[in-house]
């Protein structure tokens, strides 16, 4: 439990640096549509985040606390990949990072799937 409350906190403080670093920093150097997905990153970053602070409280609460540990770490993977890879698509400008997106998304699909297993 307490591993998923961390892990979901540490990225809901990353998410809120980074989305404050993008409001202030970036809005002038980015163009408007790499801005736009920075932005997607920073949205899917915090729900997942979220997403990781309420699994701790879940693991508790049922009878398959490891598969609900590991639907955090599968969402801490879509974090990475998905958030990750538009992060450093939209500061570097390299569109092939592009194609690492849809890893974060299917692993983001993953976790929740996961998590409905591991309650049903």
């Amino acid at each position: 439990m307490k591993t998923l409350i961390m892990l979901g906190s540490l990225n809901m403080f990353i998410a809120v640096a980074l989305g404050a670093f993008g409001a202030h920093a970036l809005k002038k150097r980015l163009s408007e549509d790499m801005m736009k997905v920075y932005q997607t990153g920073i949205q899917y970053h915090i729900a997942h985040a979220l997403g990781l602070l309420l699994l701790g409280p879940i693991s508790e609460s049922v009878e398959n606390s490891s598969l609900v540990i590991m639907a955090g770490y599968v969402l801490f993977a879509g974090i990475l990949l998905f958030s990750g890879s538009l992060y450093a698509l939209s500061l570097s400008g390299v569109r092939k990072l592009g194609a690492i997106t849809p890893l974060g998304g299917l692993a983001f699909l993953a976790g929740w799937i996961i998590l409905m297993i591991a309650v049903a």
